[in-house]
């Protein structure tokens, strides 16, 4: 059974939101993944969403672009928490994906993450923190996580000191 679900109103959003699958294992979180439309196939959709606590799902990520309904009506059929995620546009980089998730009216919450990669990394690790709740061994993991990154920046810090700001990003170029 699956913890999360992940909804997608295309298949093109995949690679968009691949570090959200890459996060989910990394914290051993079971994910499953759907393509389904608010629009094109609406009552797939809701069936989706309808049936998702009964595979265990915890949390829903519904990814969209344009429009961007689908993290909406995804709200609209379940009690579930559903975290929106953006996804990047010709039209304006993700800005009407973004506002069209983010203005949902009052009594059907979406959380919303940023547009492109670094909102479904982010939509990954809030699901985990959702979880993490009521699992203190996944807490303790997401507590370890931040700790490694929070080690990373100083990692970063201290070569930036050592060798100064021409040489070190010389040493990002190579």
């Amino acid at each position: 059974m699956a913890d999360v679900g992940i909804i997608l109103g295309s298949d093109s959003d995949l690679p968009e939101i691949s570090q959200c699958f890459t996060i989910l294992e990394k914290f051993n979180i079971q994910f499953e993944i759907a393509v389904s439309s608010a629009h094109r196939t609406p009552e797939e959709t809701k069936q989706w969403v309808s049936t998702a606590p009964s595979r265990g799902i915890k949390v829903i990520i519904a990814a969209a672009g344009g429009a961007a309904h689908l993290p909406g009506v995804v709200a609209s059929h379940t009690i579930l928490p559903v975290v929106g995620v953006p996804m990047s546009t010709t039209i304006s980089g993700g800005l009407d994906s973004l506002l069209s998730i983010v203005q949902m009216p009052s009594g059907i919450p979406v959380g919303t993450m940023a547009t492109g990669k670094a909102g479904g990394a982010n939509a990954a690790l809030y699901a985990v923190s959702i979880i993490a709740l009521t699992d203190a061994g996944l807490s303790a993991k997401l507590a370890d996580y931040r700790k490694e990154m929070a080690e990373t920046v100083k990692g970063k810090n201290a070569k930036l000191q050592q060798l100064g700001w021409k040489a070190y990003i010389d040493g990002m170029k190579k």
